[in-house]
């Protein structure tokens, strides 16, 4: 069975990774088939870049996403975008959806993000109260 996995790379500590497409038996950093992305974890933020055809391709003759390479394809919106041909929407649907679906995910990010900021300023602020009373 062929699977969509990440390959590592890169040195000590500063991971790399190549999105391939592997044969389910070879071995993480072994042979495969063919690159189709790559995804740099240590960037801020995460740099993904995948070749949405063929990964399209792939998954079409039933190649099986690992859970983080499906996680990484689906934050592109390859998987939104390939639900969205299966179920016959023209053309033009389709980019007014994926333009409608990335504003979503950008508003998503910034609320997660705005959150993680106020859960991060209560946590300083609480230290500072304990720290003054004791």
């Amino acid at each position: 069975m062929v699977k969509i996995r990440l390959k590592r790379a890169g040195r000590k500590k500063m991971p790399f990774y190549q999105i391939v497409a592997a044969d389910g038996r070879a071995p993480r950093d072994g042979k495969f088939l063919e690159v189709i992305g790559h995804y740099n974890p240590t960037a801020k933020p995460h740099a993904v870049t995948i070749e949405k055809d063929r990964v399209a391709y792939w998954l079409n003759v039933g190649a099986q996403p690992t859970a983080t390479a499906h996680s990484l394809i689906r934050a592109t919106g390859l998987l939104h975008e390939m639900n969205l041909k299966r179920r016959g929407v023209s053309e033009a649907d389709i980019a007014t959806e994926m333009e409608a679906w990335q504003q979503r995910e950008a508003e998503r990010r910034q609320k997660r993000l705005t959150a993680k900021t106020r859960r991060r300023q209560a946590k300083k602020a609480a230290e500072a109260a304990g720290s003054a009373e004791g």
